[in-house]
């Protein structure tokens, strides 16, 4: 919990403050932003998990590094740096086109994988997760406060009851590879006054994690897969950039002026944190990990994918 508490701090610094009450209108003269995003340096080593400490290692384990781990790269970056998974956003925009309704952000455990690791939520508004794997998992969401890390909402992830319940041995937990819905959890996103950042993990398999940002106008993006972002309709003005990963520990932001029906590019470059990271970060010498017994990782087969550390 203590380095959880520690991320969630991190993450708000780079969470830009809070603004004023947004005023949805029809945006006629509005200009487009586009740009990209890159990570500049080595990439930060993933987190690492012992498969045999947690539950389901057979199932879970066709997602690992053939030595009975599972590895978690927060940092999805290219061959050329590009930035994925990072949200970009404006601020001091109190008025300016509507929100798109369009359904409840859904996040899937897939795979013992939370899917997106990085979502965009309103403030008050309810998340969608639903299981499909065949395997029980527990959400626990929380965000941080003035005293620690508050909780959200804390339940149970059911699997769909067509999948079968004896997947015990690796034959056959390996082997199985149908995803169905399970029921749907629609829980409130409710976060405390100036809080902008909850994170998502699953209570039994810890290598499960999602993050989320609050925004308040809908002029945000998330980078794809070559690190670029667009927002369109964007009332003329000079506005904050921020840009959002929930490891980058300090604030990443730059001024932009729209144009009447302009487009304005912004590349902007982050340099890679440095140092540890996180508490389980991957070590470079296997033996100083905890011990895999040979028989148990011939039995962990990365069968979906080999994950390098």
């Amino acid at each position: 919990m203590r380095y959880l508490c520690a991320a969630l701090i991190a993450a708000l610094a780079g969470a830009g403050e809070v603004a004023w009450a947004y005023e949805e209108t029809i945006v006629s003269e509005g200009g487009t932003l586009v740009g990209t995003v890159t990570l500049e340096g080595k990439v930060p080593k993933p987190k690492g998990y012992n498969l045999t400490t947690l539950p389901d290692q057979f199932y879970c384990g066709r997602i690992s590094d053939g030595q009975g781990w599972r590895i978690l790269q927060p940092f999805q970056v290219g061959p050329a740096g590009e930035f994925r998974e990072v949200v970009v956003y404006l601020e001091e925009i109190d008025k300016g086109k509507p929100f798109v309704e369009k359904s409840v952000p859904q996040i899937e455990a897939k795979d013992c994988l939370f899917v997106p690791f990085t979502s965009v939520v309103r403030d008050d508004q309810t998340v969608t997760v639903v299981n499909m794997d065949p395997v029980m998992h527990d959400i626990q969401a929380y965000e941080t406060s003035n005293l620690g890390a508050r909780v959200l909402f804390n339940v149970p992830l059911p699997m769909n009851p067509a999948h079968p319940r004896n997947l015990k041995d690796r034959t056959d937990a390996g082997m199985y590879h149908k995803h169905m819905a399970g029921p749907p959890m629609k829980q409130l996103v409710n976060l405390t006054k100036g809080r902008r950042i909850f994170v998502m993990q699953c209570g039994f398999h810890a290598y499960m994690e999602s993050w989320g940002l609050a925004i308040t106008n809908p002029y945000f993006a998330k980078t794809d897969e070559q690190g670029r972002f667009t927002m369109t309709d964007v009332p003329p003005g000079t506005y904050k950039l921020f840009i959002w990963h929930p490891y980058i520990r300090t604030a990443i932001e730059q001024t932009v002026t729209i144009g009447p029906k302009g487009t304005v590019e912004a590349n902007i470059v982050i340099p890679a944190p440095t140092g540890r990271l996180y508490a389980n970060e991957v070590m470079d010498h296997p033996y100083n990990r905890y011990n895999v017994l040979e028989e148990t990782q011939r039995e962990i087969d990365p069968m979906i994918h080999k994950q390098d550390h």
